[in-house]
């Protein structure tokens, strides 16, 4: 309204950008160009939709963290695992020159810590590796994750399941797309604590575009929280390494299911805010798909 105001008041043309509009049930973010016409009474008001423009930018901006994470991690991988080798190889020193088992009890604990950090580091790197794709219902992959969940959940967190029943097929590494819907599923289990709802949805999207690229149909597999929200210092870092907001997290399961998901073609999106964060996994069909 201050923009109409300030254009009849100065026959002067404004914009404003990336305005928020509420169409309908959902928020649209947009360009307004507020002109005087030639007769000084009428204004024209303009609308100019950016939301794809913003997801552009916002995938360019995420294609370009997951490059550099991966960089990250394989250096940090090759870092941790030198200084294990040669920690191993001390005890193992030690451990001969010990003269009783009590006292090798020890150096044992130390060489059989060092073997298990440097698995899980090989695993690490294990997990980003190439693809063995197959042609699978996107719901067989979901509902494993679901199984654990349900498992691992307190009584007190309400789980909702919200699938689209026609989706198609995708051809993805079923082992790599469950290692990466279950770190963001477990995430937001975190994240809620001791109560709360957590959502597992399942849809289908027309021509949307994944990494810049315009996909006749994406599959999206989402898992939403009531919780918190993801702090605003840590939204544009979120898929970054070692970045986390809680005290015992390792800043990693967001980083990995980034790295896994875009090796499958896909990207992880998301938005939050208090009581409503959704991570969305998104995955082109390719050739159509099938069902």
């Amino acid at each position: 309204m201050s923009l109409c105001q300030r254009a009849l008041a100065t026959s002067l043309t404004f914009n404003l950008h990336e305005f928020v509009a509420r169409v309908g049930d959902r928020d649209v973010v947009v360009d307004c160009r507020v002109a005087l016409l030639d007769d000084e009474h009428c204004l024209v008001l303009e609308f100019l939709d950016t939301e794809r423009d913003r997801r552009m930018r916002r995938e360019a901006e995420l294609v370009a963290q997951q490059r550099l994470s991966r960089r990250i991690i394989r250096q940090l991988a090759h870092e941790v695992k030198n200084p294990l080798g040669g920690l191993r190889g001390a005890a193992q020193l030690l451990e001969r020159q010990l003269p009783d088992a009590e006292q090798k009890a020890y150096t044992r604990v130390i060489i059989e810590e060092a073997d298990r950090l440097a698995a899980l580091v090989d695993g690490i790197l294990r997990a980003g590796g190439a693809p063995r794709p197959e042609e699978i219902n996107l719901h067989r992959i979901i509902e494993h994750v679901a199984q654990l969940i349900e498992a691992e959940k307190r009584a007190t967190i309400e789980f909702v399941r919200d699938y689209d029943p026609s989706l198609p097929s995708v051809t993805v590494d079923r082992n790599q797309m469950i290692q990466a819907f279950l770190n963001v599923a477990r995430n937001a289990l975190q994240a809620l604590g001791d109560r709360g709802r957590l959502i597992f949805r399942t849809r289908a999207l027309t021509n949307f575009t994944v990494g810049g690229e315009r996909h006749r149909l994406v599959l999206s597999a989402e898992v939403e929280d009531n919780g918190p929200g993801i702090p605003e210092e840590l939204k544009e870092t979120i898929f970054y390494p070692l970045v986390t907001g809680r005290p015992t997290g390792t800043g990693l399961g967001l980083t990995i299911a980034q790295d896994l998901v875009s090796r499958n073609g896909g990207l992880i999106e998301f938005t939050s805010e208090a009581g409503r964060t959704i991570f969305q996994i998104r995955l082109p069909v390719v050739n159509g798909g099938g069902h």
